[in-house]
């Protein structure tokens, strides 16, 4: 038998003293779990820089957590203007974040970059206007 774990975490658009709150709650949870430290530290890694992207570019949005015996599925979701060009924002250095942002240390165009480099499986959909939806995959 499979049994899974699904953790749900609502990220709110443009609360900087609460991002990466998400991400260090799974850190935690798959600390006490026991698994091991490379790849805890990978999906920390990895859905940090998501959920800061859900804080800069987006109005906020969901995030689901899958635990199973084999992996850890991220997906995030958002409702926010989603990517113009896939290849573009996964170029390291590109980003979009406005000033005020960089000038709060963020925004430097490592986060997808960095999304695609700590998970094993990557998957982005977007629409214009509508939003994105990224999944990850860690395999244990």
């Amino acid at each position: 038998m499979n049994d899974q774990i699904i953790l749900t975490y609502h990220v709110c658009a443009d609360d900087f003293t609460r991002a990466g709150e998400a991400s260090s709650d799974v850190k935690s949870k798959l600390k006490q779990m026991g698994v091991s430290p490379d790849v805890v530290r990978k999906v920390a890694i990895a859905m940090y820089e998501g959920e800061i992207n859900m804080v800069i570019h987006a109005d906020g949005g969901i995030i689901t957590v899958t635990i199973s015996t084999d992996d850890i599925v991220m997906v995030l979701s958002d409702k926010g203007p989603g990517i113009p060009d896939i290849e573009l924002a996964m170029q390291a250095g590109y980003s979009t974040a406005p000033d005020n942002v960089r000038a709060l240390g963020f925004g430097a165009g490592m986060g997808l970059p960095n999304m695609k480099k700590y998970s094993d499986e990557m998957d982005i959909s977007t629409e214009v206007g509508v939003g994105t939806t990224v999944k990850m995959k860690v395999r244990i």
